[in-house]
């Protein structure tokens, strides 16, 4: 080592001038010396190998046959590669791993035997060797034809092909490779794809085109050919690689295809052609075009299920069976076609079967019956219009005698009740002028005031009623303070308290500023606690809770009342449903209808808890803008 720390000047010298990287060790395996790109390579500092034993920089695994590799390296004290054929692996200081190839010399210096060890990092060499590998296997494994010529040798000869082309063409890939592709036309070079595809090799282009081709034993078939250049980096074209396939059978039946087309397509009746088996069309005449306002293009991407809205599939399919099967010539039916607008006219189908080569067709004459059946058509539509309107009006008439009866029982009865206690108190009040009876007064003025509450809340309710069926409901979004809402509405409430009633204030909504429908959440609000009011005894409380969250905002009204019984509570929200025991008390059975109409309108939610004889909770959710 002490020999290289004199050297280290020339070491360096020598060193630093070639790009591969250069570790030095002695027969003990010790590092003596590195080069610059060495250190780079395994991300070491200058001079700090120098002194580690060279399993440093070889992975823990493969660090047993290094050393043994290394021993007989030294016995043998030649030049050569390290592991030939074989990719090793090295160690960075971060603990990378990374492929790479070594080259060992061995040289004597002051009587001592040391390896100076070229390392290359062949990464990138490796990645583009497994890519191509890929490419190969992809080539290999393809389905289609695939050839490659060489654009730079004389009479650009293939250099390479598949298993495809060469199952295509009957021939080996010996009798194939260096041979120009016009060897598959034997003698039938005058076909305008041939001049075509000359012109694009030596414009050094792509194209696709069609040709006849000949296998080893002879026989035609038809090859359509694409070829796209591959150009170097100076831009010359070096190869080209060309994708073929075999389209005879298409082929044949295009032209048989055509043949019938010419017969039938000036017929002024629609005839289609479409395969047994896909059901795809594969014709269409001018007729059928012209009737539905599909192009030819168009149909050959249809089935008939398509325009016969009437067929599933399934049910089509089993509609021609018998004349796949043979057993039957011909199928007769009617049904409708639908156009390209949509629209849909009546027809007479006649299906035969007819076979080319292996492939099977049907072949569709189809008449127009439209004058046939307009006349009962529109008999039959007169006839339904008709009924349907009478029904709507016998209907609609039903639902207004119906709505009419409630309607008027209802105000006979919720109007009468109150007019009379308003009457009753005002005749008492005029009788008590006296200050000593000021608390009658009094009494007999709430009676007033309660009555014309009552009156008021149920003309708005039918007013709100009306607009939410006629869909006029206005909303109007606002901020405001929910703490005021809360004590006018509490406020207007504790005029209709029995004696002994107490609402319980929410304790958590002083300096509450919320965003909804001020005049909706109000209403709501009154309409709950009116309820949990009038269905309570003397004597209870009523709780209004308040839970705040971020984008929503939930009240609940609980009280201790009556409760609502379990098999009439799926009817609640029901327009003038009154629950069986609360028949006696006074009510219009639309206020809860309104609520949820208005609730929901917001995008909010309504629900319930009650027991008979133990009361019920009311809940709300609004959503909060921002």
């Amino acid at each position: 080592m002490r020999v290289f720390e004199k050297n280290s000047n020339i070491f360096r010298l020598l060193s630093e001038a070639v790009s591969e990287g250069i570790i030095v060790v002695n027969d003990k395996q010790d590092i003596v010396a590195s080069n610059k790109r060495a250190n780079e390579l395994f991300g070491y500092e200058d001079e700090e190998l120098v002194g580690h034993s060279l399993t440093i920089l070889i992975p823990r695994s493969l660090r047993k046959v290094h050393n043994n590799h290394m021993s007989s390296f030294f016995e043998q004290h030649e030049k050569r590669r390290m592991a030939a054929g074989r990719t090793l692996s090295g160690l960075r200081k971060n603990g990378e791993k990374f492929p790479l190839e070594v080259g060992l010399n061995p040289f004597s210096l002051y009587g001592n035997t040391y390896v100076l060890a070229l390392v290359i990092d062949i990464t990138e060499r490796k990645k583009n060797e497994e890519e191509q590998l890929l490419k190969t296997a992809a080539l290999e494994a393809a389905l289609n034809g695939i050839v490659i010529t060489d654009a730079l040798q004389p009479d650009n000869p293939i250099i390479y092909c598949n298993p495809a082309f060469e199952e295509m063409t009957g021939y080996s890939k010996g009798e194939i490779i260096n041979k120009n592709c016009r060897f598959l036309q034997a003698d039938d070079n005058d076909q305008e794809g041939v001049l075509k595809l000359r012109n694009a090799v030596n414009a050094g282009r792509g194209c696709h085109v069609q040709l006849r081709n000949y296998k080893k034993d002879g026989t035609l078939f038809w090859n359509e050919v694409s070829i796209n250049p591959i150009t170097g980096r100076d831009g010359q074209t070096s190869h080209f690689i060309g994708i073929q396939n075999d389209i005879t059978q298409r082929k044949a039946a295009e032209q048989e295809i055509v043949h019938l087309a010419t017969i039938f397509d000036e017929s002024f009746n629609e005839i289609y052609v479409f395969d047994a088996n896909s059901l795809l069309f594969v014709n269409a005449n001018q007729g059928a075009r012209t009737r539905t306002g599909y192009t030819l293009a168009e149909f050959r991407e249809m089935t008939p299920v398509q325009m016969k809205p009437e067929f599933t599939e399934a049910k089509f399919r089993a509609l021609i069976a018998p004349l796949r099967q043979g057993t039957k010539k011909k199928v007769d039916f009617e049904t409708v076609h639908r156009m390209k607008n949509g629209k849909t006219y009546p027809v007479e189908v006649h299906l035969q079967s007819s076979t080319i080569g292996d492939q099977q067709f049907v072949v569709a004459i189809i008449l127009d019956i439209s004058d046939r059946k307009n006349y009962t058509k529109k008999l039959e539509k007169t006839v339904r219009q008709r009924t349907r309107q009478l029904q709507k009006a016998l209907k609609k008439e039903k639902e207004l005698n119906e709505l009419k009866t409630k309607f008027l029982s209802l105000v006979s009865h919720e109007f009468k009740t109150p007019l009379s206690g308003i009457l009753t108190s005002a005749v008492l009040v005029e009788k008590y002028t006296l200050e000593d009876q000021q608390p009658k007064r009094e009494k007999h003025l709430k009676t007033i005031a309660s009555g014309v509450h009552y009156l008021t809340n149920i003309l708005n309710d039918f007013l709100s009623m009306e607009r939410l069926e006629k869909g006029k409901e206005m909303y109007s979004y606002s901020s405001f303070s929910l703490s005021g809402l809360v004590n006018h509405v509490i406020y207007n409430a504790n005029m209709l308290l029995k004696n002994g009633q107490h609402i319980n204030y929410p304790d958590n909504i002083d300096d509450v500023e919320i965003h909804q429908d001020e005049r909706i959440v109000g209403l709501t609000l009154t309409n709950l606690l009116s309820n949990a009011i009038k269905y309570s005894k003397e004597h209870t409380e009523i709780d209004l809770k308040v839970e705040l969250f971020e984008e929503k905002i939930i009240f609940h009204v609980k009280d201790r009342g009556i409760g609502i019984p379990e098999k009439e509570q799926q009817y609640t929200f029901d327009r003038y449903f009154r629950a069986e025991n609360v028949l006696t008390t006074q009510g219009t059975g639309i206020g809860l209808n309104i609520v949820k109409g208005h609730v929901e309108n917001l995008d909010g939610k309504i629900w319930f808890e009650s027991q008979e004889h133990v009361g019920s909770t009311f809940s709300v959710e609004f959503p909060l803008g921002v």
